[in-house]
């Protein structure tokens, strides 16, 4: 396991960055990601503990769990300098935690007092492919949550922690630390941190051309040479961008 005086910091997020991708959905991201050849970057597993949370945008501060060894995952490693409790206070401000739980759903990686602290420190999300324990009180903490569920045995009945801001692997998706989560009502999307810029500059038209084509669907447009656009209807789109 690395010192944890060498995990790379977690980068600030530009606010353009944020305001644009707050509006656009998560379908349109993996769609332009996946015009990119991107097709894996959606969480799999990982859905709204509470319905009706709202879309947020951050840098992934990364969590790793391995499974349970029975003489490392016991309740004294709480208290040990790498510990979940030790890397939530290592947590920036606006970040969200993506925790590889290896998709195991018998044992709660949080619990309430844990997510009172990162709601404390003002971390913006959680996302799992794992469960949550103590879900009442979790609720109550106002942690935006993204998981498979609920557990009520402790992680050491089945995870053993062992790092943090290291890649990792959740939900079937490769996850680095600094890459960017955009999570909402279909999930949590990754965006690699190199393509930000890209996604952030080709969003607002990829969202101006659906919108042009569900008009056109609503006046009966047939699908065939619209959606995707032919020819034709570029010029017809373009033609309406301009009048």
């Amino acid at each position: 396991m690395m010192d944890a005086q060498n995990y790379p910091a977690t980068l600030p997020l530009a606010q353009n960055v944020i305001d644009v991708l707050s509006k656009v959905t998560n379908a349109t991201i993996t769609t332009i990601l996946l015009k990119k050849g991107l097709r894996n970057v959606w969480i799999r597993g990982s859905r709204p503990l509470k319905p009706g949370q709202k879309r947020i945008v951050g840098r992934a501060f990364t969590l790793r769990f391995v499974p349970a060894r029975e003489d490392l995952a016991t309740p004294a490693s709480w208290g040990a300098p790498i510990s979940t409790r030790a890397a939530i206070e290592a947590m920036p401000e606006g970040c969200v935690t993506v925790v590889d739980a290896m998709g195991v759903t018998d044992a709660g990686i949080f619990g309430d007092i844990l997510c009172a602290r990162m709601a404390t420190r003002k971390v913006a999300a959680l996302v799992t492919d794992g469960v949550m324990r103590d879900v009442a009180g979790v609720l109550t903490t106002g942690l935006p949550i993204w998981c498979q569920g609920a557990a009520a045995p402790a992680s050491v009945t089945g995870l053993t922690f062992v790092s943090w801001q290291e890649p990792i692997a959740c939900g079937g998706v490769a996850v680095f630390p600094n890459d960017v989560i955009v999570i909402d009502d279909d999930g949590a999307v990754l965006i690699p941190a190199d393509l930000v810029d890209d996604v952030v500059a080709a969003a607002p038209e990829q969202e101006r051309l659906e919108a042009w084509i569900m008009s056109e669907v609503e006046k009966g447009t047939p699908l065939p040479g619209l959606y995707p656009p032919n020819e034709a209807n570029k010029a017809r789109y373009e033609a309406s961008k301009k009048a």
